[in-house]
């Protein structure tokens, strides 16, 4: 499964704020002169840790792609989660048409993560044009900041220090804190991604 993000997560909505990234760096509360620098650093550091652990670590808005759907009942498994909405799954139908998979026709799973789709009960996949790309879903996923794992906060944070070129660490020190932060990650990983 392909996907895209369409609404990127809006920097108010990071899961760590400037002010952390400061304290993190050692950098005064007063001092703005590295405020650019530490912005792009804190969607650095989320991006790392999405993709290392397959979760949305903020909100945001992607569209995920497959070739066709899973069999007549099978379960979708979506590309990022948490998944609080699934706005639309739109196909292309056996004529080439584009068609919208109606709301009441499928469901998200309720436990977990919330990132399994299957169609609802009496409901079945439609069959698709045999495109590529012919079903396509756009689902509203990641962590509110109450909500956050604080393995993965911890760990955004320390890959924010190490990427920063105020904070020099010695090769040692580097994978030592590069293994901390992966180790952190690794307790809300999803296998497979």
């Amino acid at each position: 499964m392909q996907f895209k993000i369409t609404v990127p997560v809006d920097f108010e909505d990071e899961p760590v704020s400037l002010a952390e990234a400061r304290l993190q760096c050692k950098v005064d509360d007063d001092d703005t002169s590295h405020d650019d620098a530490l912005k792009a650093l804190i969607t650095t550091a989320r991006e790392y840790a999405e993709h290392y652990t397959g979760h949305g670590l903020a909100p945001q808005t992607l569209e995920a792609a497959l070739d066709c759907f899973p069999g007549d009942d099978g379960v979708i498994e979506l590309p990022k989660c948490p998944v609080s909405e699934v706005t639309s799954i739109k196909y292309t139908d056996t004529d080439g048409n584009e068609q919208t998979f109606a709301s009441i026709k499928y469901a998200l799973s309720p436990y977990g993560l919330a990132r399994n789709l299957a169609p609802s009960f009496g409901n079945y996949w439609p069959v698709t044009q045999d495109v590529m790309d012919s079903v396509r879903i756009v689902q509203v996923c990641g962590y509110t900041a109450e909500l956050l794992p604080k393995a993965a906060k911890q760990a955004m944070l320390i890959h924010i220090e190490l990427e920063s070129p105020l904070n020099p660490h010695t090769p040692a020190e580097r994978e030592a804190y590069e293994k901390a932060r992966d180790s952190m990650l690794n307790n809300i990983k999803i296998y497979g991604f």
